[in-house]
């Protein structure tokens, strides 16, 4: 299967609407908000009406954008409690950021980095934990931290990170698989085994009870599983994201030799990792069980790209042309664009940039980021490594 071609679970699609070439050209153009950023690898908003976007460097501070610019004093610092990253690579730092659905009112928010491990016996250990803004500073934080978990971590590798708040009040929370290469933990792989947290998304209540409680309806209370898990299977969930429309979670599952994913995830669902590398058997190598396994919508191979980045569905009202599209990419630095062509079917796209014409934007995308308007920003760095101060954000325009 070409996978310049959509897909629908086994089924290859051709690259149009109609199967007649017929497609959906999307151009769009990329405007520059913020330069000179230290490893950008996550941003947000903070939902309270000041239309402020945050932004994750990944050693460990967030910046603030307010009025256009960015903010000399940052929100938050935590490098005193981030493990020492290799400046050449590391997917370790700060990594995760969310604000409480009432942080206009509570001040609430929280945030996923990676720690030293405290042990030989690990190589860190990633930290959620609640901080709060300060009393006198909507600019700056209380530096007060709660911890809530914490993961301990056999790899530098695949460490998830996303935080989100879904419609239901509760925090979601990607774990990946512990890292090295082929979930070569124990003997099903960290992703399949239902009493560890990592390879899941997790869901959690942090108004409850301290430090969180667990959600009644999650999939595994009162069962043979960890109680906090609310799907698995899950590789590297790097970056995931509600539609505000239909309340979908879409996710990037990261792959790894051959096949990038896109999962719409739901509760309790399997999918699939080290059974399966998007659509196709991995472990074993073929005639693999699929029984009991959700699939990705879409997959890519990576003769198209080689590290997925989860994106947004498009709810703002600047580009109607991309309204319910879920836009995400690669971090080869190309841009797609996932269209629903019928219940639980969807095409992949190229979105075309105007000043490059094609919709590779010739720099690594790190992450993606959305504000209070719907309105979707890709983050980006020319070059690599969490010291280097090429990163900078754009803003997707028409």
């Amino acid at each position: 299967m070409s996978l310049l071609e959509g897909s629908v679970g086994n089924n290859p699609l051709p690259n149009s609407i109609d199967g007649k070439g017929n497609n959906e050209t999307i151009k769009v153009d990329l405007d520059l908000v913020a330069d000179k950023i230290l490893a950008p690898v996550a941003m947000t908003n903070a939902g309270d009406g000041s239309n402020r976007l945050f932004i994750c460097e990944q050693p460990g501070i967030i910046k603030i954008i307010k009025n256009n610019k960015v903010l000399a004093e940052p929100f938050l610092d935590i490098r005193n409690k981030v493990i020492s990253l290799n400046p050449m690579y590391d997917e370790r730092g700060l990594l995760g950021l969310a604000f409480h659905p009432q942080y206009k009112s509570n001040g609430r928010f929280f945030i996923y980095y990676s720690a030293p491990a405290g042990s030989d016996d690990w190589n860190h250990k990633n930290i959620l934990a609640e901080y709060k803004v300060a009393h006198n500073d909507p600019d700056k934080a209380d530096l007060q931290e709660t911890i809530l978990m914490t993961f301990d971590e056999p790899q530098m590798n695949h460490n998830g990170g996303q935080l989100c708040f879904g419609k239901d009040g509760y925090l979601y929370i990607g774990l990946g698989d512990g890292g090295g290469a082929g979930d070569d933990h124990g003997k099903t792989g960290n992703a399949q085994n239902l009493h560890a947290l990592l390879g899941k998304i997790l869901r959690i209540d942090v108004d409850k009870e301290k430090p969180y409680s667990i959600p009644n309806d999650n999939p595994f209370v009162g069962k043979d599983g960890k109680p906090e898990i609310y799907c698995y299977g899950m590789r590297n969930p790097w970056k995931f994201s509600f539609d505000k429309a239909s309340g979908q979670l879409f996710c990037g599952d990261v792959g790894q030799n051959k096949y990038e994913e896109v999962d719409i995830i739901e509760k309790g669902k399997n999918y699939g990792w080290r059974i399966m590398e998007g659509l196709h058997c991995y472990n074993p190598a073929e005639n693999c069980n699929q029984s009991g396994l959700t699939l990705p919508i879409n997959e890519y191979s990576h003769e198209v790209g080689n590290c997925i980045i989860g994106g947004y569905v498009y709810n703002g009202k600047k580009m109607p042309e991309l309204q319910g599209k879920y836009i995400f990419g690669d971090w080869s630095g190309k841009l797609f664009y996932l269209i629903s062509i019928s219940f639980g079917s969807y095409l992949r796209f190229p979105l075309l940039v105007n000043t490059i014409g094609t919709e590779n934007i010739g720099i690594n995308i790190n992450s993606f980021g959305e504000d209070e308007d719907g309105e979707i920003y890709v983050l980006t760095q020319k070059t690599t490594g969490p010291k280097s101060t090429s990163g900078a954000i754009y803003k997707i325009v028409k």
